[in-house]
């Protein structure tokens, strides 16, 4: 049974900002109910044995990056079998998770939240270097240029990007083009450049085991 995105939070115990501006209201759930689905407002024992930990890290980064667990898991064993002497593990599955092109989108500010970007994705609304990708896992590589389809730029959500991104600061990794509306990976962002939710060494442990 799919959970609501709400509940995803209140069961992590911190935002994840599952429902984009809302999440920013005072209408966000986790300012409303803190405490897990099911439990009154009073605080939660600590009893959480280390692998439920691990667990529980886990589903935090791919939740916060609306991520399947097949993906996920493959992303982690592709940089435990690949380790680099001059980057570290943690920066390795960040390059990963952050060059996908939905969350290339998100970053970019053209969608509220992760969820949205993918679907925008899915329907072809975007340009990887003048060729429509539909795949939300599709690698973006330094330098490659996003942009909107022709066709897709009079769609309801897409034509008030131009208006949106006057308020919007682009993370230090991409750049955007107001002119074009076009935006570009210009590097690799590291784990020093990402403020992530999660302890993401121990999920290297939980795959580990």
């Amino acid at each position: 049974m799919k959970q609501s995105k709400c509940k995803i939070c209140r069961r992590s115990g911190e935002k994840l900002f599952l429902k984009g501006e809302r999440c920013l209201s005072a209408k966000c759930a986790m300012i409303k109910r803190p405490f897990p689905p099911g439990q009154k407002a009073k605080k939660r024992r600590s009893s959480t044995t280390e692998y439920g930990r691990e667990v529980k890290e886990k589903q935090k980064l791919k939740k916060w990056y609306n991520v399947p667990e097949t993906q996920f898991k493959k992303y982690v064993y592709e940089v435990m079998e690949n380790k680099s002497s001059e980057v570290d593990i943690v920066s390795q599955l960040i390059a990963k998770l952050e060059s996908r092109l939905d969350n290339i989108v998100f970053r970019l500010g053209w969608a509220k939240s992760r969820a949205q970007s993918r679907l925008l994705v899915t329907h072809g609304h975007f340009l990887v270097n003048g060729r429509k990708v539909d795949i939300p896992s599709y690698r973006i590589s330094v330098g490659d240029v996003i942009s909107i389809r022709e066709g897709s730029k009079e769609t309801e959500i897409l034509k008030i990007i131009p208006e949106m991104m006057k308020k919007y600061q682009v993370p230090q990794w991409l750049t955007y083009d107001p002119l074009k509306i076009e935006g570009k990976l210009s590097r690799i962002p590291t784990s020093e450049d990402v403020q992530l939710p999660s302890e993401v060494s121990t999920i290297f442990e939980h795959y580990s085991r």
